[in-house]
């Protein structure tokens, strides 16, 4: 029985992988801070499960760190904790800065101690998964796709923390020699989202009769991930991936932020019909664009279809459609959500402001 170490793993992603592991017969030690994307209710079907061990607590705080990896012994730290919203970097990028780059920095520190003192049959299987982003690479041009080579270019306060705690990675591995991984995936999509990505955001706005914001034209293009793909790739990497390698992770589906919306709103005036008969279409409604906001991302995910095998085994349309049916089926969930400090409001307002009269956004 494998033991792992998730950080963040009360978030969207790390639920739906804490939910996989113990699926798949692991011990999993949920280390999570519970900030405002934290949320435990996600995880009330494991959360008295005998194998998982939940524990409050900050990445950064090595001496917690440390008394877990000395408790547990894992086999593995697999880390998803993150500050990860982009607009909630621009509004306050302090955060961001702290944990994704000062919290990521503690934990390798962490895992190198620990590691050191390992049997040499340990210290050889034990393996540091570290799940970043496409945002990293920047912004894309009409045509191509960010590989394992494309060069760095971060444009938001969160895809540079997020960059620069890659970089930590890689250089703790070319360093120290610690056995790292590094995954760079697409927009994910699924059941537990925090109501302030996308796609959730325009189910529940829609759901509640709001106005469904679309920056921009609506042009900008982003590559699509059913989270639950994204666990099967991480379990494939954290398995057969080669210690100092990075593996993109994607699901071959690009789309414009307005063909999404379009695609729920579809879906909800099949399956959740208006009182009034009229599309959710109608409650679209275009906003200012946010600075800095990248054109196109799209993830070629070749070399982790080659070299380790793994596909997506859900297209758009079947992911879209699981997504909405939760989101129906779970209204207590994000009600419950939307009821605490976030509520669907427009973050970043006010860099955008300074950014439109020449600020420094």
């Amino acid at each position: 029985m494998a033991t792992y170490l998730i950080t963040g793993g009360a978030g969207f992603i790390g639920g739906n992988l804490v939910r996989q592991e113990l699926q798949r017969g692991a011990r999993v030690i949920n280390l999570d801070k519970l900030t405002y994307a934290g949320n435990l209710e996600s995880l009330a079907d494991v959360q008295a499960h005998p194998r998982h061990v939940f524990v409050r607590g900050d990445i950064g705080d090595r001496a917690l760190v440390e008394a877990l990896l000395r408790e547990f012994q894992p086999a593995a730290i697999i880390n998803l904790a993150a500050e990860s919203h982009v607009d909630r970097s621009i509004t306050g990028p302090a955060a961001f800065i702290q944990t994704n780059v000062v919290g990521t920095f503690e934990l390798l520190e962490a895992a190198r101690a620990y590691w050191a003192q390992l049997d040499p049959h340990r210290r050889q299987q034990f393996r540091f998964l570290h799940v970043s982003t496409d945002e990293v690479y920047g912004s894309l041009g009409e045509q191509g796709a960010f590989s394992e080579e494309s060069r760095y270019a971060p444009n938001s306060p969160y895809s540079a923390s997020k960059a620069a705690a890659d970089h930590l990675v890689r250089a703790y591995h070319h360093t120290y020699g610690l056995p790292v991984l590094t995954t760079n995936c697409s927009n994910n999509y699924g059941p537990y989202q925090f109501p302030e990505k996308l796609i959730p955001l325009m189910i529940v706005n829609a759901l509640e009769g709001k106005l469904l914001p679309v920056y921009g034209d609506g042009g900008n293009t982003r590559d699509w991930l059913y989270v639950l793909d994204h666990c099967r790739a991480l379990a494939a990497v954290l398995e057969h991936g080669e210690p100092g390698e990075v593996y993109n992770i994607g699901g071959r589906c690009e789309k414009t932020n307005l063909e999404v919306v379009y695609a729920i709103c579809g879906l909800l005036d099949e399956l959740c019909p208006r009182s009034d008969g009229r599309s959710y279409r109608q409650q679209v409604t275009f906003v200012q664009d946010r600075p800095g906001h990248d054109r196109r991302y799209a993830i070629d995910p070749a070399k982790i279809e080659r070299r380790l095998g793994w596909r997506p085994q859900e297209s758009f349309a079947s992911g879209l459609r699981k997504t909405v049916e939760w989101y129906l089926t779970n209204r207590e969930w994000w009600q419950r959500v939307r009821a605490g400090k976030y509520r669907g409001e427009r973050l970043g307002l006010e860099a955008a402001a300074n950014w439109g009269r020449g600020g420094t956004a």
